[in-house]
């Protein structure tokens, strides 16, 4: 981090001069990390039609960090990530085993998590206001450990998407076409839900529950509007993610909204844009 906080001392901000306003740097790091990872998911969310997966993945999160606390977890994190990962297998296996459509089958799990959650975080009279950070969100409370691994959840996004990414689209365009060439389908699926499910869980502390999915569709909506091409696709879904990540946290620091509903602001911006131009 050392190498980090010398590199943005020479940048013409206060936050950015040496010896203080640390949690500044962190969050500028963690939106780095955090932004080309949304963006890049985005990209399989909406080409998949699966863009309320994360929301409902969202509201399984939840439910773990309830469990979590009833059990006394100093950190329910982790049973949030375990509860995601699970909730993110069961859709899976109920989506191939019903002739149901994805978005119905969504929202059964997704009403049923939440329910679940406010549930056991209400039950014996306790309170929910203890919950109510994770609606919102605050990037500047991050810290440096948590940076690291969503740094190597980013780098083995990236190797996935370098090893399977055809795989995974043929998957998304057409399973039976991908069964035929003898792609396993459901454990690309698996595999992809996973994903998901452990970035949406580790980021939702920061970004805030109520705009998360925001977050997995936008930036890839956008990029559809002016890609040409795969490459277009995911580099403008990606940048424009990136970008809208940055301004949003230099408007929460000046502003002091909440960073997550400012980046969302933004990529609404970049979406609405990129519509405007699309023809040309």
């Amino acid at each position: 981090m050392e190498l980090w906080y010398a590199i943005l001392s020479v940048l013409p901000f206060d936050w950015a001069q040496p010896g203080h306003m640390y949690f500044m740097k962190n969050a500028l790091l963690a939106v780095l990390v955090i932004t080309p990872l949304f963006g890049l998911l985005s990209t399989m969310v909406v080409h998949s039609r699966m863009s309320f997966f994360s929301d409902a993945l969202g509201h399984s999160a939840f439910t773990g960090m309830a469990i979590g606390a009833i059990c006394g977890l100093n950190q329910p994190m982790g049973a949030a990530v375990i509860f995601a990962i699970v909730f993110a297998l069961l859709f899976n296996l109920v989506r191939r085993r019903t002739a149901l459509a994805s978005d119905t089958v969504i929202g059964v799990f997704s009403s049923t998590a939440m329910a679940l959650g406010i549930f056991l975080s209400t039950m014996n009279g306790r309170s929910f206001t203890r919950f109510n950070n994770l609606l919102i969100g605050d990037v500047l409370s991050v810290e440096p450990a948590m940076i690291g691994v969503l740094a190597l959840i980013l780098l083995l996004a990236l190797g996935l998407w370098a090893l399977s990414f055809n795989h995974l689209m043929l998957s998304s365009v057409h399973p039976a076409l991908a069964d035929s060439r003898g792609i396993r389908v459901f454990w690309q699926e698996t595999m992809f839900s996973v994903a998901i499910a452990v970035v949406v869980t580790l980021s939702m502390t920061w970004v805030g529950l109520l705009v998360i999915n925001s977050l997995l569709v936008l930036p890839a909506a956008a990029a559809r509007n002016i890609a040409r091409n795969m490459a277009q696709y995911h580099l403008a879904a990606v940048l424009g993610s990136v970008a809208a990540g940055i301004a949003g946290l230099m408007t929460s620091y000046y502003l002091s909204p909440s960073a997550g509903a400012s980046i969302t602001l933004y990529l609404a911006v970049w979406f609405a844009l990129t519509f405007v131009i699309r023809k040309r």
